[in-house]
């Protein structure tokens, strides 16, 4: 059954971060603060008591301060989200390992049992419309076509199929990798559509930079959680 990645992860984290980060920001607007301070009043004692500094432009300068700490405080918030961001994405991405998602792409692999059953890893399309038919055309990797046939309506969004491994030909598919070509109809003209393929989450590898890239294999590389399409 397929489901939707869970984002109410964000929540337990958001309770559980620790307060250095804060600690430290706030450290740093005050130290901002005092030394804004101290020029203001090594200012004042050398200014030129012919022209002294006008109550206006005291203000002024006083009100500076409160904007740079407000944007340091600002700034700070940002940080915290950011962080909670990027370990929520991190327990999200290691949830998903070991487990078999769609992601874009049109590579299909059958393999035959011993009862010389055809099985076949699941294949997908996502679609901005509804559309009145799916032609799903499969081709080997000579590049010939196997097999061809149209669905019933499909809605809009991302749903996912099974290919029974039967070729044109009337005979069972033999093992190894196959091409899936889908044409989303909306009468009788093709439509915008992203074929999806079956792919397994092998690992999660952190980035400097923040968040995290799920490990698919050699054949599919690293991707990017938004890259997951649905979850099997």
């Amino acid at each position: 059954m397929a489901s939707a990645i869970d984002s109410s992860v964000l929540s337990g984290i958001n309770a559980g971060l620790p307060s250095q980060q804060a600690s430290r920001a706030n450290q740093g607007v005050g130290d901002l603060g005092d030394s804004f301070m101290t020029l203001l009043v090594t200012q004042l004692q050398n200014q030129d008591p012919l022209n002294p500094m006008q109550n206006a432009e005291m203000t002024s300068q006083l009100a500076q301060i409160n904007t740079v700490s407000g944007i340091e405080d600002l700034n700070a918030t940002l940080e915290g989200i950011n962080s909670q961001i990027d370990a929520g994405q991190a327990l999200q991405a290691a949830s998903l390992v070991g487990q078999g998602v769609l992601v874009p792409g049109d590579r299909l692999l059958a393999s035959v049992t011993e009862g010389g059953d055809a099985v076949t890893t699941p294949f997908g399309v996502e679609l901005d419309q509804p559309a009145d038919s799916l032609r799903v055309t499969i081709s080997d990797g000579a590049g010939q076509v196997v097999s061809q046939y149209q669905t019933d309506p499909v809605k809009a969004g991302v749903s996912s199929f099974q290919w029974d491994g039967q070729l044109a030909s009337g005979k069972t598919a033999g093992q190894g990798a196959y091409r899936v070509k889908i044409e989303a109809l909306v009468d009788d003209k093709i439509v915008p559509s992203q074929t999806l393929n079956y792919a397994q989450v092998g690992g999660v590898i952190p980035q400097e930079q923040g968040g995290a890239l799920l490990d698919l294999g050699a054949v599919y590389g690293q991707v990017g959680l938004s890259a997951i399409k649905q979850i099997l």
